[in-house]
């Protein structure tokens, strides 16, 4: 059945289905030929639908594209309903739109009588998430863990706030991300949205001189939003958040920026099971930023982030000499940067390449191995209150590995003393502590206590 003849706003809503379709072809990994092969078009052809040169109109093919991408075909306005179709892409357009390309996400509304897993499948097959592993919300996630993602949520599709002068939305920018840094994260999930909000309007009514550096801080602000969603296990909308951090670095035009926005991408493509794709997509990030012998801090220490990432992505892929190699290479670019620092907001240095080796080996199971790195590390040492946390949620997680309920409870409290918020509102630390309450109350003083401390629920 063909469709109705769009009003203008629906035509440019159809036109919107070519970029769907290159977004979710390049997160699968096809080529134009590859998909042409699966719908019966040559590259060519498959090249001008998605840059909108020829809009894609026909039903047919719309749904070609979609079994072939793996991808809901509500994503490309199809429904059993075609003639609502046309009022729901006018709808669409009034929504959020992203800066360096359209919004795969924003596009979206909640439908009458759907429900809330429903939403967020819809949320990630819009990030491009075709083919991977989906994963629901945890059951043991609280109410201000749902409460943080509800509000970034309603970003995705809502309206853009009130412009800001461009100075005043950098020291906003740099403010949420040392909010990040510093685990305050109550303060984070309050801020951020609002200030992703003016950032698209800012970038929307900037001047040409203005664009890049707008579009760029745009990306930061994404950049940080998809960080704190990982933290919460969220990671359809994770995705999409960086997803949209890497539309908007590209239209910035900073290539460390686009490689902070690729590692974002990658980190969620690893959660989710494209450990392949993520590996990849690092290496190339890392490739087109490698330092030369007069490379900046800047350099170095986006550089090396992006190689513990990969060091990382391997291992939890099971390739230990992969990780090695990796982890090896971060080091030396450490070395060559010469402290534990701060630039780019990557905390990189000597300590934090010791505290990958941690997460490394842990995720390795080689337990032991990690206590050891662990014990050559000063956690006074590490620069932000994030990574501390970290460094003892992850000694924790070693010790809940090995059996040793006592040990893993200190590293706990430890974390806690280190960045209350992160004990607070990840859901690894809260699974674990499920688990010591049920195994080791008795012998634990105060762990119903720190329970109820950190929201978990009696048991």
């Amino acid at each position: 059945m063909e469709p109705r003849s769009p009003s203008s706003s629906g035509a440019r809503a159809w036109r919107e289905a070519g970029a769907i379709v290159r977004a979710a072809r390049l997160r699968s990994g096809l080529t134009l030929a590859d998909l042409g092969r699966r719908c019966g078009y040559s590259a060519s052809q498959i090249s001008r639908y998605e840059r909108g040169l020829q809009p894609l109109t026909d039903v047919t093919l719309l749904r070609r594209f979609a079994d072939a991408l793996g991808i809901p075909p509500q994503l490309l306005g199809l429904t059993d309903a075609h003639d609502a179709l046309a009022s729901r892409h006018a709808d669409a357009n009034q929504r959020m739109t992203t800066i360096g390309g359209p919004s795969l996400v924003g596009n979206f509304r909640q439908e009458e009588g759907d429900d809330p897993v429903r939403r967020r499948e819809l949320l990630a097959g819009a990030a491009g998430l075709a083919g991977a592993v989906v994963l629901a919300p945890s059951a043991s996630r609280t109410a201000q863990d749902r409460k943080a993602s509800s509000a970034f949520e309603e970003l995705l599709y809502g309206q853009p706030g009130d412009p800001l002068p461009v100075d005043d939305l950098r020291r906003a920018v740099s403010a949420r991300r040392q909010e990040f840094q510093t685990a305050r994260y109550d303060q984070l999930s309050a801020g951020l949205p609002d200030l992703i909000g003016a950032a698209v309007a800012t970038c929307q009514c900037a001047s040409v001189r203005d664009g890049c550096t707008t579009s760029t801080l745009l990306a930061d602000a994404y950049i940080v939003a998809s960080n704190f969603m990982v933290k919460l296990n969220d990671d359809p909308l994770a995705l999409a958040l960086a997803d949209r951090a890497l539309q908007s670095a590209r239209a910035g035009d900073d290539p460390l920026t686009i490689a902070d926005a690729q590692r974002a991408v990658a980190t969620v493509l690893r959660r989710t099971g494209r450990r392949a794709k993520a590996h990849d997509l690092l290496l190339a990030a890392a490739a087109s930023i490698e330092p030369s012998k007069q490379a900046t801090p800047d350099q170095l220490s986006v550089f090396g982030s992006l190689l513990q990432v990969a060091a990382y992505t391997a291992a939890v892929d099971g390739r230990r000499s992969a990780a090695r190699d990796l982890i090896r290479e971060a080091s030396e670019t450490a070395r060559r940067l010469g402290t534990d620092a701060n630039y780019r907001f990557t905390a990189f240095g000597p300590a934090n390449v010791t505290l990958y080796q941690v997460s490394i080996a842990q995720v390795l199971g080689d337990n032991g191995t990690a206590i050891e790195y662990a014990k050559t590390l000063n956690p006074a040492a590490i620069p932000t209150a994030e990574r501390q946390g970290r460094y003892w949620i992850d000694l924790a997680r070693a010790f809940h590995q090995w059996n040793k309920p006592e040990q893993c409870y200190r590293a706990l409290l430890s974390a806690e003393r280190a960045a209350p918020a992160e004990v607070r509102y990840r859901p690894p630390v809260h699974r674990m502590t499920e688990d010591l309450l049920r195994t080791s109350r008795r012998t634990l003083p105060g762990l119903s206590t720190f329970a109820h401390r950190i929201g978990v629920p009696a048991i």
